[in-house]
């Protein structure tokens, strides 16, 4: 299927008031930062092949995305 075929139709268009709010830049800014693993878990990590900081950051996400919402209030640190 070439893209002259594809039936957009259905699409309703965008407005400029759409681009307006369209302002969260994806995907987020990365943070660098240090952190300890068990060795065993940083070579299965390593073993799976390249991009194992990606599949932190994967990992990670998924376990978030997988909590219920929490209302925000500031961080307290003792």
């Amino acid at each position: 299927m070439t893209d002259a075929e594809i039936d957009y139709s259905d699409i309703p268009p965008l407005s400029k008031s759409f681009f307006r709010k369209a302002t969260a830049p994806w995907p987020p800014a990365k943070k660098q930062l240090s952190i300890r693993l068990d060795a065993d878990v940083l070579d299965w990590l390593k073993s799976q092949g390249r991009g194992y900081q990606t599949r932190i950051n994967r990992i990670l996400r998924a376990a978030m995305e997988g909590q219920p919402a929490r209302s925000s209030r500031p961080a307290t640190h003792s």
